[in-house]
């Protein structure tokens, strides 16, 4: 049950990130169809580590600590948020900062990024390393929010934060992407290079911020179902640990 949630003050909760993976991923489902199960595993794996990087020192730069050595392949996203940190208006708060919360009317828990305030409006903010936003974020930050909204009440609305890197080729203009181990090339239809011939530049990172503009009473309605489907697929075992 460790990895499936927290114990906190005595009674148990489920973790968000775990509910929310009962929804379906046929994207996720073709990647492991395409380059087979261990090989997508290993792959996986190893972009949650280099994730996992990216978030630790994310959160070390915000809380004004140290950032030691980090790998080659996630360097440039490190870099890039640093800069982006920099040239841009953004209020993080402090005490808000890879924080565990739990919402006792609806029993779950969570760990939340960081609480931020930009352009005037406070909200929840959410790190991704992923290639793109998706919309399963959605029912991830509504959780968040509405656990956290009797406690700020100021809270309105929700970012995703992502961060990432690529390469670039310098003759054709193709990007490509090699995380977790995985190349994935993205052609620009330039007709230039083949696959054996790009010339890829030094890794350069990516920032992008976008606001959930969705209705968050609708995307909290998506996670409690999302919670009742997880709480009937995992019935056996939830009632044997007395959940």
């Amino acid at each position: 049950m460790d990895n499936a949630g927290y114990l906190i003050d005595g009674t148990w909760y489920p973790r968000v990130t775990k509910i929310v993976s009962i929804k379906s991923k046929p994207a996720l489902y073709r990647f492991y169809s395409t380059v087979g199960y261990n090989r997508a595993r290993e792959i996986s794996s190893k972009s949650a580590e280099e994730g996992t990087i990216v978030h630790e020192s994310v959160e070390k730069l915000l809380k004004g600590e140290k950032v030691g050595d980090v790998p080659y392949s996630v360097a440039a996203s490190i870099f890039a948020f640093i800069d982006f940190y920099r040239k841009n208006e953004i209020k993080f708060h402090n005490e808000h900062i890879e924080r565990r919360i739990f919402c006792k009317e609806n029993r779950y828990a969570g760990t939340i990024d960081a609480v931020a305030t930009i352009g005037g409006k406070t909200g929840i903010l959410d790190i991704k390393t992923s290639e793109s936003i998706y919309r399963d974020y959605n029912i991830q930050t509504a959780a968040y929010l509405h656990a956290l909204k009797k406690e700020i009440p100021e809270l309105e609305t929700r970012w995703i934060l992502r961060i990432d890197q690529n390469q670039k080729c310098d003759v054709c203009g193709a990007y490509r992407r090699t995380k977790g181990g995985r190349e994935k090339i993205k052609k620009n239809g330039s007709p230039l290079c083949v696959s054996y011939n790009h010339q890829w530049a030094e890794p350069k990172g990516v920032v992008q911020l976008k606001e959930i503009e969705d209705d968050y009473q609708e995307d909290m309605e998506g996670f409690l179902g999302a919670k009742k489907l997880w709480e009937w697929e995992n019935r056996d075992w939830l009632r044997k640990a007395g959940y």
